[in-house]
């Protein structure tokens, strides 16, 4: 399927978050050492176990395996990784809170691609901009509500991308129909596949360059970062 953006269309923009306007790993990588740093004197055994990069995933496996449930919610598999850490060490499993608050503090820390804020105004300034991650990327405490009218994350809605309603939601909250909304995404499966199926324009932000690999489906465009994206909107950033 291939289609061409119709700006005229256009009424209001979705926005992924992680990827799209800030690179995640390295992120998470800092965020993964603050936990680490924050445990060691309080508990020094989980806080080694954890270091173990092929340790954590798998224990991540085991808790996406054995509570379906939350899967969509960063939030509680987080603190039910670090629970079950602890407690297969004899830790004290009161420190989940504290510790979880320690990361998520560090995970908020974001460093943005250098066309991301000129974009993100250049957009406000002429679409109610709604921000859907499936990530726990908080756009106020990163310091970009300004540029936001709404916000949705999987872990609080619900449900994340490529589910529809997340993506009707964000159209509702813009005060628009599903099929004047723009989604913006990295992601060529949730955002671009998940928006298409959703009913919305799509533009895929491909910063590194990758094969298109969803034959059945094509983005409206392509651009290499979000100053392009203006450029195809109307003018650079």
């Amino acid at each position: 399927m291939s289609s061409t953006l119709d700006a005229s269309r256009i009424k209001a923009i979705s926005l992924d978050l992680d990827d799209t306007l800030w690179p995640i790993w390295p992120v998470i990588a800092r965020a993964e050492q603050a936990l680490q740093d924050w445990l060691r004197p309080h508990a020094p055994n989980t806080s080694v176990w954890l270091a173990d990069a092929e340790q954590r995933l798998a224990l991540r496996r085991e808790v996406q395996a054995s509570q379906p449930a939350i899967g969509h919610d960063l939030r509680a598999l987080r603190q039910e990784l670090i629970r079950r850490a602890l407690q297969r060490h004899d830790e004290d499993t009161a420190l989940v809170e504290p510790a979880y608050e320690v990361f998520i503090a560090e995970r908020m820390r974001v460093e943005l691609y250098d066309d991301a804020r000129p974009a993100l105004a250049w957009l406000a300034q002429r679409y109610p901009v709604v921000a859907l991650s499936n990530g726990n990327a908080d756009v106020k405490r990163i310091g970009l509500s300004e540029f936001f009218h709404a916000g949705f994350s999987a872990q609080d809605f619900g449900v994340g991308k490529p589910d529809a309603r997340i993506f009707h939601a964000a159209a509702e909250a813009a005060g628009v129909l599903p099929q004047e909304v723009l989604h913006v995404g990295d992601d060529a499966a949730l955002d671009v596949v998940g928006a298409l199926d959703a009913g919305l324009q799509t533009v895929w932000v491909n910063r590194g360059g990758h094969d298109w690999a969803h034959e059945s489906h094509r983005p409206h465009a392509t651009v290499v970062d979000m100053q392009q994206l203006c450029a195809l909107l109307g003018e650079p950033a």
